[in-house]
Parts: structure tokens; C-alpha cells; sequence
């Protein structure tokens, strides 16, 4: 439904819509990403940004931006595209671990 989705025409970070893009493409063994999708390849993907996510991207210097919208998450991209650029949004489980768990 249209109220469980934001809209990245609208400068959304679109992090559901992200993430469930992650699932269906990544395919990393480990019971997380399904890889049901072959026709997308992860580097086309987006990492979902959410406030645990984007604040320990800030603390490691690959997000600068403040709000967790889409020129964030466009930032956010390139900066993990830099580390691998064939799968940028592995990423990510780490990012929200070290924000949710961690506390870092």
C-alpha cells in the first residue's frame, strides 16, 4: 500500500523498498538475501538508510549529509561504491548493526 512505501520521486531514502530489493537480488548464502531475482545485479542496488544506519555512516565519514533522505542515500551509494562496486550494499547489515546494537 501506498502508506508503507515512500516515494523516491518525492526524495525519499525509500529504505522498505531498498531493502526488499536487497533480498530479492543479493543472494550471500547466509539465509538473509534470497537472490530470487537474477535480472538486477547488486551493484545496481541501493543500501537502506535509515537513522541507525546514516548516523554510523556519518561516524565513519561515508555520509555527511544530515537528513536521511534520498541526496543522502545518493551519498551514502557512491561512498560505498568506492569500497566495492560490484556489491555496495553488503554493507548495510553491518552499518544498522553498529547503530542498533553496538551503539556506536
Amino acid at each position: 500500500t501506498q502508506k508503507h512505501l515512500s516515494d523516491p520521486l518525492k526524495g525519499s531514502a525509500a529504505k522498505r523498498l531498498n531493502m526488499f530489493l536487497r533480498w530479492m537480488v543479493r543472494d550471500d548464502n547466509s539465509g538473509v538475501d534470497f537472490g530470487l531475482w537474477k535480472k538486477l545485479n547488486p551493484s545496481q542496488l541501493s543500501c537502506p538508510l535509515d537513522v541507525h544506519s546514516g548516523n554510523v555512516a556519518r561516524k565513519l565519514g561515508l555520509l555527511h549529509r544530515k537528513q536521511n533522505d534520498a541526496k543522502a542515500l545518493e551519498e551514502l551509494d557512491a561512498s560505498l561504491r568506492r569500497l566495492d562496486p560490484n556489491d555496495p550494499v553488503k554493507y548495510d547489515f553491518a552499518l544498522f548493526g553498529l547503530g542498533v546494537f553496538e551503539k556506536f
